[in-house]
């Protein structure tokens, strides 16, 4: 993380600190290695299982994860069912 963190720094001329996600994209185009400081020290991630080598977040979910929360909180909207008519 210290490299990314330079390159931030560095390269792009920006506070690695500052709260942004940077994302940074393998050469070949089959990874990415997200870097965000929270502020913390002491910040544990709650990770999903892996399954199949996989670890499947939605983008909620994800993003709840970038902010610290628990993202097994995070549900799929529910559909609300509005009558269309009284009684």
């Amino acid at each position: 993380m210290e490299g990314l963190a330079m390159l931030v720094r560095e390269h792009i001329k920006a506070d690695p600190f500052s709260g942004a996600v940077y994302v940074f994209r393998a050469k070949r185009a089959d990874r990415v290695k997200l870097i965000f400081w929270d502020g913390t020290e002491e910040g544990v991630f709650r990770w999903p299982k892996i399954e199949d080598g996989v670890m499947r977040l939605s983008a909620a979910e994800l993003s709840a994860l970038l902010e610290g929360l628990d993202w097994r909180r995070v549900h799929a909207a529910r559909e609300t069912v509005v009558p269309t008519q009284a009684g």
